[in-house]
């Protein structure tokens, strides 16, 4: 005791934004030294450099307060919270001296606490069923937290029944909260998501305890506000472990320094995975498009690409047009968020820095792309980007959240409006049509002289099979067609109890998901309705009447004869 004393936490505040400021001064000098020729200088510098340091990292760690202080009061509230549930429960705490940013601290201990009331109430079970598993009649609830990559890594699992999907399905489903074409396409760790959704919750009744539909919302919201991320992932029987990952304080961090544009922008050094560099013709051959999406082949791993001047909307600069004749470059910030790597493409990477966040006013508070501000060597203002935010921007995570958000809206509910998967090709003369992609079974491409003619009909000889070929240039009456000409065809296979057919197509376009609005009208030629699908106007093909009108009688599955001579 007689060698601690009580320091007030507004001192040590004024002492972490005074250091702060000594850290913008730091590096205001250590930028105009290095342009600078005088050896005393540089030498003053780095030893201004070092100082700095040594007293940033002592200022921080009296801020620093072991998470065991917020885990303290959980043995009682899980002792209290068991006895009003009728189970009993134990709980066991690991790296409790793992130590974090005390403003981290009080913003981590209402949602914990929440967490641990969720564990006991929804995922562990009662005695009586544990001991009917073959489990012990007591539940494990097991805190863990540990250092990691710069950030702070907090476990919570219980030994429970775990989370069921097709439950959590059921309840988003009878909330209206998504269709059924949405819930087929999702993955298991989307469906376990969507507990973290508004209003969204399992229990059957509410009681003090839980099924009020708030929490787990706020939960995410509160851990997103400091810059964090939380997951989820259960086993059926087994248990539930739900991962927090923080960083240990919000006032100084190491950041890498880009441009885009004319300006500089800030990435937390946190999400950084690598740097790569593309030249010459690797810059342009080295990009591919899946389904309209660029994307770069990683040591064979497909890597989504988000250009940031896109992103953001910046106007072209002056540079960029003066370098259209140089060689192409191309710089790629892979970076990951919530679990997904992707690479971010910037016009320059400057500099590695330690930068003070400053944090936006109330009036840029709701844009998520960016998560401060910071104040570079020269005195220009520099945002700091928020890489999840950015990631969610551009379409690269949260496609369900978001598919659940704009179907929540009411936006869903329009008479012939339905979200669903297209595959879009054009016949004739640039006539643009489009087929659900659940009726394509494959796309083909063949030669043109294998092109055979059986009855009336041009088949072709598929796996063993003979296919039919619908040519939907003349039955559409779409004008001259390519397909007539010469070089390969394009076919659409199309296949219904066991029988398939081919259908004739000039170009596959795309395929696109996309709220579409289809605005029917009696089906003939072979034509459902219309669309407007990236700003064109599209037929929506019926293939049922196509079949009708091309008079195709399909070939169905027949015994194979015994044919001797």
């Amino acid at each position: 005791s007689d060698r601690s004393i009580r320091v007030d936490v507004e001192l040590l505040d004024q002492l972490m934004n005074l250091v702060g400021e000594l850290v913008l001064a730091r590096n205001q000098v250590l930028q105009y030294s290095a342009n600078e020729s005088s050896s005393v200088l540089n030498s003053t510098s780095q030893r201004l450099n070092l100082i700095t340091s040594e007293l940033q990292e002592g200022v921080m760690k009296t801020r620093m307060q072991p998470i065991g202080n917020v885990w303290s009061k959980f043995p009682r509230v899980v002792r209290d919270l068991a006895r009003a549930c009728g189970k009993k429960v134990r709980i066991e705490m690991e790296g409790k001296e793992t130590e974090l940013d005390k403003t981290l601290i009080e913003a981590i201990k209402d949602p914990l606490t929440h967490i641990v009331r969720n564990a006991i109430d929804h995922g562990l079970e009662n005695p009586q069923d544990r001991l009917a598993s073959g489990k012990d009649d007591t539940g494990l609830l097991t805190l863990r937290a540990y250092h990691e990559g710069g950030q702070v890594n907090i476990e919570i699992s219980d030994d429970g029944k775990g989370i069921d999907p097709s439950r959590i399905l059921d309840k988003a489903m009878s909330r209206g909260l998504l269709t059924g074409e949405q819930a087929s396409r999702m993955s298991d760790r989307e469906i376990l998501n969507l507990i973290f959704m508004p209003g969204f919750s399992t229990a059957e009744k509410v009681t003090n305890i839980s099924g009020r539909g708030v929490g787990m919302d706020v939960v995410r919201s509160n851990i997103d506000k400091i810059g964090g991320t939380v997951d989820v992932s259960s086993s059926m029987g087994m248990g539930t472990l739900l991962r927090i990952k923080i960083p240990l304080t919000l006032a100084i961090i190491p950041a890498l320094i880009i441009r885009a544009g004319e300006d500089r922008y800030a990435l937390p050094q946190v999400s950084l995975l690598e740097l790569v560099r593309l030249e010459g013709e690797t810059a342009t051959s080295g990009i591919e498009q899946v389904h309209g999406v660029p994307v770069y082949r990683l040591r064979g791993n497909l890597l989504p690409l988000v250009y940031l001047d896109r992103e953001l909307q910046l106007p072209i600069s002056h540079n960029q047009e003066d370098d259209e004749d140089d060689e192409p470059t191309l710089n790629i910030v892979i970076l990951q968020a919530d679990d997904q790597s992707f690479g971010l493409v910037v016009d320059e990477i400057t500099d590695t820095e330690e930068i003070v966040v400053k944090p936006l006013s109330k009036q840029l508070k709701g844009l998520k792309t960016y998560a401060g501000a910071t104040i570079m060597g020269d005195g220009s203002v520099a945002l700091i980007l928020d890489v999840t935010g950015l990631a969610a921007k551009s379409g690269v995570i949260g496609e369900a959240r978001a598919r659940l958000t704009g179907s929540s809206d009411g936006s869903g509910s329009e008479s012939g409006s339905e979200y669903q998967t297209m595959l879009l090709f054009s016949v004739g003369n640039n006539r643009r049509v489009a087929i659900p992609l659940s009726m394509v079974a494959r796309l083909e491409e063949f030669d043109r002289d294998l092109v055979e003619t059986a009855g009336e009909m041009e088949v072709v000889q598929y796996r063993g099979r003979i296919l039919p070929l619908i040519n939907l240039s003349r039955l559409l009456g779409a004008g001259s067609s390519t397909s007539d000409g010469s070089g390969p065809i394009q076919v659409i296979v199309y296949s219904k109890d066991g029988s398939t057919v081919g259908l004739v197509v000039d170009q596959i376009l795309d395929i696109i998901e996309d709220n579409v609005r289809v605005q029917k009208r009696r089906s003939r030629d072979g034509i459902l309705g219309s669309a407007v699908i990236q700003d064109r106007v599209t037929d929506l093909l019926d293939v049922g009447a196509a079949l009708d009108a091309a008079c195709i009688d399909l070939y169905s599955e027949t015994q194979t004869l015994d044919v001797r001579t």
